[in-house]
This record gives structure tokens, C-alpha cells and sequence, in this order.
């Protein structure tokens, strides 16, 4: 259980556990460079919007403005295509690959030189810990522009006795939990393909984006062949519609995947979606426990919740599930929840206000379902959007807090007998984006793999990504994938 004691020489409070102490640690933000107002990336400079709107970006933790972002409307939308509809035909499209290679590595470098200022706007804006921005979302981005560099200079060797083409211009709308490393999960395979891009980033968190807007001006890379436009929905739906847009890339919700599903129904648009998960973490009774007990808070706990493949349901084997939800709730009790920026908080802010309500809203429905609610006993910051990491014991399969995703700090626990139940109750779900596994029988993993309906299935850890390895679900998870080669085919014609 953790005490506070306030420090007799700064007055500032310094959390024990057991013989523990962590002093605050906050990461400086005097090396950053934020404009006060952001405008749209079209053809290769930041331009007003023509309706000349603009709306405030947060930061969650703290509620205080960090800047203004610019609110691209239809004619806006059509510059942008324009702009990558003319950068396609006349240079992106003729440029030798091995050309286009060189700017997508020199993308890569300039993120790994800007990597702090790029991982401290990302917790800012979007309220993940710093640690994970700086550790996991700026090196993966990094990793993904270099990978698919790699690539662009070798896909008839990728494609053998075939002929890879570009399609053209590629629409592609982010979502608000990875921002950087989802814009670089869509623009890179994209540009290696020899396609240009006009990116939407999600309207919470378009910081990171529009700073990854200077680095690809500075970069050299020719005009329009990356436009970055920012909004609401209706910019997102502007770029679908777009009759110049020859491919769609999203990541998001399901509902709105439908929709677009719906919007491109008779076209000839190419489309991928990647959308909302339920994920099953699997303990078995053989796992190594305390490895498991790690992995599952690392799964939905250590990144908010904010992971469409967050390990938001438990499913663990009779014979262990005391021991395991004892174990798992001591864990929870040594969480730091609080100030992102704090290199010792574990668990940052909800990235708004509307997502924490949902949140709120998804527990009181899951208390008035009967389930037994657990959260840990930590004190929560008076100001800014946070919410304590929360249990849900004794959950049915009927449970709307175990079919639905929450996008939040909140594992829902079931129990089982037997592999057959295990893999019945994992899949009797609408989603299929991701699993994971904790046992120490190999054979007993290769079976698992074969009959769960997820996309990507980990065995004894979890949430591990690399640019070399594909990403994608099944169901109501969404079609395609993104990384690895499987992420290039998306936007070649074959």
C-alpha cells in the first residue's frame, strides 16, 4: 500500500512503496518547438484553411491549451488531393525507387534526431506516459520509415513474377492513441509503394502529425507528395469521397469503418480498416504466473486501455485464478496513476474528456450487470481526465463490459476449465484483432494459434510490435494489414 509524505526541503509529495520512495521526475519541456497555431500541410507548406476555422488541441493531463489547429473543410480536402494527384503524376510516379528510398530513410533519421521533442509533444497532447512515447511509439516510427525504405527499391523481388504499380493517391485517417506511429504505420508503406498520401490525424492528438509535416518539408521531399489535413469527421469523410482518391487507409472504430465501408461501396477504391478489438489474454494453469500477471498489466493497464489489441478480457484456468487475481491486484496497487510527464507514472491521462465519460458510463453499466468491481486505492490528480485501473470479477460471456470494447483502464475477468472453453469463450466475440497466450507448453500455443480468430496472437508476452511483422484483425476487427510485406500490397497493384 502506498504512503505519501511531503518533503521537508521542496513540499513536494514522494510516494513509498515498501522500501521504495520515487520523487516526482518530471521530463523538461524547454527543448520543444510549438507553434501557438497550426495550419494545414498542402503541397509542401503550411497553409490557412479556407473557412479560416480553427479549434483548441488539450492536454489531457492538465486541461490547459497547447495550441490551435486548423479545421480543413471540403475545398481544403480538394487542394490536398490536387496537390498529391500532381506530385504522383509528375515526379513521385516517374522518380527511379531507389530515390524514393533515400527520402523515406532520411524521414526515418530526422525522427530518431527529434526522437525527445517528438516523444514529450505525444505525451502532451495525447496523455500517454512519457515513457511509453519515448521507449515504444518515436522508435517504432522511427523503425517502420527505415524498414519500409528498405523495401522500395525491391518489390518485383518482394512480388516475384509479378508487376507491382502504385495506385496513386492514398487517403489515410489516423486514430487518436498511437498518433505518430500510426501516421508513419500508413505513410511509409504508402510512399515505398510509390504512392502519395493525404493523412488526417485524429482531431485530439494532431500535434505529433503536423510536427512530422516539418520534419517531411525539411526533409526535401517533394511537394505534395505528403499532405497532412487536420478536422473532424467531416474532413475524414471529405477524403473518402474524394473522387481522386484511389485508396483508403483507416484505423479507428468500427462504427465508423462501416460507414466508409458504405461511402466506397460501387467505387473503385481500395480500402483497408483496422478497427475495434476485445482481446483475450489466455493464463493457463501451467503459465509462469508472475510473468503472466506482469504481462496482463502491461496488456491493458500501462497504456490506459488506449490499444485497440489491449488485452481487455482475462480469461484464466480454474486451478489458478485466485492465486492470479490476487497477485494481479497487489500489482495494481503499485500503478502510479497520474502525470504523464512523470518518468515514474505508470498510467497516464484519458485523452479526453468525452472518452473518460464513455469509460465512467462502461463501469456503471458493468455494476448494474452484476459484476463484482475492483480498483485500485490510488488517489487520482484533481485536474485532468484520469480514471483508476478497474477490475471486473465474476463476468459472464453475456456481459456487455466482456463483448464490448471500452478503450479504457478496465479488464473484464472470466474463468475456464478446459483449452476447448478457453478458445470458445476467446472467440465468441464480434472482434478479432489479437490474443495472447501464457503457458509454458509449446504444443499447447500452436494449437491455440490455430483455432483463435485473431489477427495476432502473443504467447508469453505481449503487446510486442515490429515494422518486420504484420498487424491486422478479423470480424469486426477490420480487413488488411499493416506492417511487415503483408503492409505494402495494400496500396500495389499487382
Amino acid at each position: 500500500m502506498s504512503k505519501v509524505k511531503k518533503s521537508e526541503a521542496e513540499g513536494t509529495p514522494l510516494k513509498f512503496f515498501g522500501d521504495w520512495k520515487y520523487a516526482p521526475a518530471p521530463e523538461s519541456k524547454e527543448h520543444i518547438r510549438l507553434k501557438k497555431q497550426y495550419g494545414l500541410f498542402i503541397n509542401g507548406e503550411f497553409v490557412q484553411p479556407k473557412s479560416k476555422k480553427y479549434f483548441d488541441t488539450i492536454n489531457p493531463a492538465t486541461e490547459e491549451k497547447i495550441a490551435e489547429i486548423a479545421i480543413a473543410d471540403e475545398k481544403d480536402v480538394d487542394l490536398a488531393v490536387n496537390a498529391a494527384s500532381k506530385a504522383y503524376n509528375n515526379v513521385w510516379k516517374k522518380m527511379h525507387a531507389k530515390e524514393r528510398a533515400k527520402y523515406i530513410y532520411r524521414i526515418a533519421r530526422m525522427i530518431q534526431e527529434r526522437a525527445r521533442e517528438l516523444a514529450v509533444i505525444e505525451t502532451m497532447n495525447g496523455g500517454k506516459p512519457i515513457r511509453e512515447s519515448r521507449d515504444i511509439d518515436v522508435p517504432l516510427a522511427a523503425n517502420h520509415f527505415f524498414y519500409y525504405a528498405g523495401w522500395a527499391d525491391k518489390l518485383n523481388y518482394a512480388f516475384p513474377n509479378r508487376t507491382p504499380q502504385s495506385l496513386g493517391v492514398a487517403g489515410q485517417i489516423i486514430p487518436w492513441n498511437f498518433p505518430l506511429l500510426m501516421a508513419a504505420w500508413k505513410i511509409a508503406p504508402a510512399l515505398a509503394a510509390g504512392n502519395t498520401v493525404v493523412l488526417k490525424p485524429a482531431e485530439t492528438t494532431s500535434l505529433t502529425a503536423l510536427k512530422l509535416a516539418e520534419i517531411i518539408a525539411e526533409s526535401g521531399l517533394p511537394e505534395g507528395v505528403v499532405n497532412i489535413v487536420t478536422g473532424f469527421g467531416k474532413t475524414g469523410a471529405a477524403i473518402v469521397q474524394h473522387p481522386n482518391v484511389n485508396k483508403v487507409a483507416f484505423t479507428g472504430s468500427t462504427d465508423v469503418g462501416k460507414i466508409i465501408q458504405k461511402a466506397i461501396a460501387g467505387t473503385s477504391k481500395r480500402v483497408t480498416l483496422e478497427l475495434g478489438g476485445k482481446a483475450a489474454n489466455i493464463v493457463f494453469d501451467d503459465a509462469p504466473i508472475d510473468q503472466a500477471v506482469e504481462g496482463i498489466v502491461n496488456g491493458i493497464f500501462f497504456n490506459q486501455g488506449h490499444v485497440c489489441c489491449a488485452g481487455s478480457r482475462l480469461l484464466v484456468q480454474e486451478g489458478v485464478a485466485d492465486i492470479v487475481i490476487r497477485k494481479l491486484k497487489e500489482r495494481m496497487e503499485t500503478l502510479i496513476v497520474g502525470d504523464p510527464m512523470d518518468k515514474n507514472t505508470d498510467i497516464g491521462a484519458i485523452n479526453s474528456k468525452e472518452q473518460l465519460k464513455k469509460i465512467q458510463q462502461y463501469i456503471t453499466i458493468g455494476i448494474n450487470e452484476g459484476a463484482e468491481l475492483y480498483q485500485s486505492s490510488c488517489t487520482l490528480p484533481n485536474k485532468g481526465f484520469f480514471c483508476k485501473p478497474t477490475l471486473f470479477l465474476n463476468t459472464s460471456q453475456s456481459h456487455r463490459v466482456v463483448q464490448e470494447e471500452i478503450f479504457g483502464p478496465v479488464l473484464a475477468v472470466q474463468t475456464f476449465r478446459t483449452v476447448e472453453e478457453a478458445i470458445e469463450k476467446a472467440n465468441n466475440i464480434p472482434y478479432g484483432l489479437s490474443a495472447g497466450i501464457w503457458t509454458d507448453k509449446g504444443s499447447k500455443i500452436f494449437n491455440m494459434t490455430t483455432k483463435l480468430r485473431a489477427g495476432v496472437v502473443w504467447a508469453n508476452t505481449y503487446n510486442k510490435f515490429d515494422p518486420t511483422s504484420p498487424f491486422g484483425g478479423y470480424k469486426e476487427s477490420g480487413f488488411g494489414r499493416e506492417g511487415g510485406l503483408h503492409g505494402l500490397l495494400p496500396y500495389l497493384q499487382l
